[in-house]
């Protein structure tokens, strides 16, 4: 019996059936009628097992349907036609089997399908029978066995065709009607002849239902074909576990945290393997592990393929890429009360948000401006003078804006440099020192440690020669040489003062403080 396999009940079933149709051309005794009642009520009960199985079998195949209709769709749409075939087949051998009980026993269609084979009183005739299978004929071509072998043909030519042509030939059909089939002197019959001339009545009764069963087990086992070939080509994973992949594992205050949560599936009896840059990465259980020291700051990125076999042994390329960031180790130590802008000069500013690319930083301030420096690194901020800016750092990863803070600043005015004279600002001066300095000099105080130089524009020079002061108005920051006169013939202990210091700067010109000399 093709399709389920046979339990060693189903099996000595058959070959109880084969034995006794055998003893049929010996002799019909009452112990062989009584075993065809047993075997045929064994087989009625095998095909109510079939069924049952193959109802299982739809169910799962609508279960499978209802959970993706556009992949299993087109399977159980075949799986219904081989139901349909099937029933429309086992109907009319049901039918055949009534008729020819109903003949026989003289007895309504509606009685005979009521009536156990054991009640049958015409169960051991055959005249009857041989008639209504055989008709007025020789080969049986006149009754209705050859339209029950034509169906037969058909049936099986029919369902057969539901497989794709790979499978065919791995589905044992039955159901022969070829043979060869001979007699019991060994001469050749056809099938009709074989199966219906001269057997009595129990015999064919029996023989319909193992049809019946050969009908059952032959849907059976496409219809579970048509199911497997719903998952052939899917790949079949044994190891299931949960992941969680973030979008990022560096989120910051006021953003939202996104990760995706699933259950990832695994074959752990087949190592993919996987390539990076040319290198094959180890495998356990289905996983690699990819590991790389991180030698470079920034974004790296890195790609690679997945060679998998599929379910037909096929090997398989699924490339993929991802990226991660890498930052340095930072500790940012700032004095609270040291935010200051300069007015009027470039400051520099040095922004930094750990976990994310410089590219990806923009910057706004409230008053004036602020640009990269020439470096791509640093930052410069120039604003009027005022009392406070604000700078309003955002990032953009070319998806969101998102905003990363802000930082006030304190604007001050830069300070007055000191006039230096013989790199003094006052008191006793070596008279050859100061001849020799011939320039008054602006300077920056020690703790201002911007790169800004003042430009001395104008001064006077004043002393006291013989009770009467002298005075002279001076240009730029160098002594004229008639101040130079008065400072080679001055005697030690006498005093000079440079007066009215004007010094260019950035904001326009600033007054400096009197420098007062003393000649030695």
């Amino acid at each position: 019996m093709a399709g389920y396999k046979e339990t060693p009940r189903q099996k000595m079933i058959a070959m109880m059936y084969l034995v006794l149709t055998a003893l049929l051309a010996l002799n019909v005794s009452v112990e062989i009628i009584e075993a065809f009642v047993i075997v045929n009520k064994s087989i009625e009960g095998t095909n109510v097992n079939l069924k049952s199985k193959n109802d299982e079998t739809y169910a799962r195949f609508e279960q499978q349907h209802l959970l993706n209709q556009a992949k299993v769709g087109p399977f159980w749409d075949k799986a219904q036609e081989a139901k349909k075939q099937a029933d429309e087949l086992i109907a009319f051998i049901d039918q055949v089997k009534y008729e020819v009980i109903s003949k026989s026993e003289g007895i309504s269609l509606e009685a005979a399908k009521t009536t156990p084979l054991r009640d049958i009183q015409a169960k051991d005739k055959y005249d009857v029978s041989t008639n209504y299978f055989i008709g007025n004929s020789q080969d049986g071509s006149k009754g209705k066995s050859r339209e029950l072998k034509e169906n037969i043909i058909k049936f099986k030519k029919d369902i057969v065709n539901l497989l794709d042509e790979k499978d065919r030939a791995t589905i044992q059909l039955g159901l022969d009607t070829e043979g060869p089939f001979r007699d019991a002197s060994g001469a050749k019959q056809n099938w009709e002849m074989h199966n219906f001339y001269h057997i009595i009545l129990a015999a064919n009764v029996t023989f319909l239902n193992k049809l019946i069963a050969d009908v059952r087990s032959i849907e059976g086992d496409v219809v579970t074909k048509l199911l497997n070939s719903v998952t052939s080509k899917d790949y079949k994973f044994d190891v299931l576990n949960a992941k969680v992949i973030p979008n990022s594992k560096l989120v910051f205050k006021g953003d939202t945290y996104e990760a995706d949560i699933m259950v990832a599936a695994v074959d752990s009896k087949q190592d993919p393997m996987v390539i990076i840059g040319g290198r094959t990465l180890p495998t356990e259980n289905g996983v690699a592990k990819y590991s790389v020291p991180a030698g470079s700051t920034g974004l790296q990125k890195y790609s690679g393929t997945i060679k998998v076999k599929d379910p037909e042994g096929n090997l398989k390329e699924y490339p993929f890429e991802s990226e991660y960031f890498v930052m340095t180790p930072s500790l940012t130590v700032a004095p609270t009360k040291m935010n200051v802008f300069y007015a009027n000069v470039d400051n520099p500013v040095s922004i930094a948000a750990s976990g994310i690319p410089e590219s990806q930083i923009s910057a706004d301030i409230t008053a004036g401006t602020i640009r990269r420096a020439p470096d791509g690194k640093n930052w410069v901020v120039r604003v009027p003078l005022g009392q406070k800016a604000t700078i309003t750092v955002k990032h953009n990863d070319g998806k969101t804006t998102r905003n990363m803070g802000t930082a006030e600043f304190r604007i001050k005015r830069v300070p007055d440099p000191k006039a230096y004279i013989a790199n003094t600002d006052g008191g006793p001066v070596q008279k050859n020192m100061l001849l020799a300095s011939r320039a008054i000099i602006p300077k920056m105080p020690e703790d201002f440690d911007f790169d800004l130089t003042f430009e001395i524009v104008s001064f006077t020079f004043v002393g006291v020669r013989g009770g009467d002061t002298y005075e002279r108005p001076g240009t730029g920051n160098r002594l004229t040489d008639e101040m130079q006169t008065f400072i080679s013939n001055s005697k030690r202990g006498q005093r000079i003062w440079l007066e009215n210091i004007m010094a260019k700067g950035p904001d326009g010109n600033r007054k400096l403080g009197t420098i007062s000399i003393i000649v030695q």
